[in-house]
């Protein structure tokens, strides 16, 4: 089920998006991930629009919207490849007629994700806290 997140979802998200974000970014030092958690808590969550996916009681994945750019899109690592991260995309997709995002270049996965969930790569440059090259990508209803 998704719904919207909850104040009990807080810890779950943080640690699905810290274990999700090293594992999908080996190329960026997990101190790196580990640095923005109170960022994550403080700002980022509290100022998006957030959902879960819930399932037999746990959160398995969230995504967070800001104004039209889907800023989070996380599934816990050991759920991935269940089709999680594809019905909270949709469910984003559903209450806008433009999404863009930024993913790192180097994220080959996602990538192939988005581009066959409909965003097409507009731009490319590097991302201002790490300077990994990210790719700009936007779909359109």
């Amino acid at each position: 089920m998704i719904r919207d997140i909850q104040n009990r979802d807080l810890e779950p998200v943080l640690d699905i998006w810290l274990q999700a974000s090293i594992q999908a970014h080996h190329f960026i030092p997990a101190e790196f991930w580990c640095n923005q958690l109170e960022a994550m808590r403080e700002i980022y969550l509290p100022g998006a629009m957030s959902r879960v996916f819930e399932e037999k009681g746990s959160v398995a994945g969230f995504y967070s919207v800001h104004q039209d750019t889907l800023a989070a899109l996380f599934v816990s690592p050991e759920r991935q490849g269940h089709g999680i991260g594809k019905q909270l995309l949709t469910d984003a997709m559903a209450s806008r007629s433009i999404l863009q995002l930024t993913v790192y270049s180097a994220n080959t996965p996602a990538i192939g994700f988005y581009q066959s969930q409909g965003f097409v790569v507009l731009d490319e440059q590097p991302d201002e806290h790490t300077g990994h090259l990210e790719k700009l990508m936007r779909w359109c209803a």
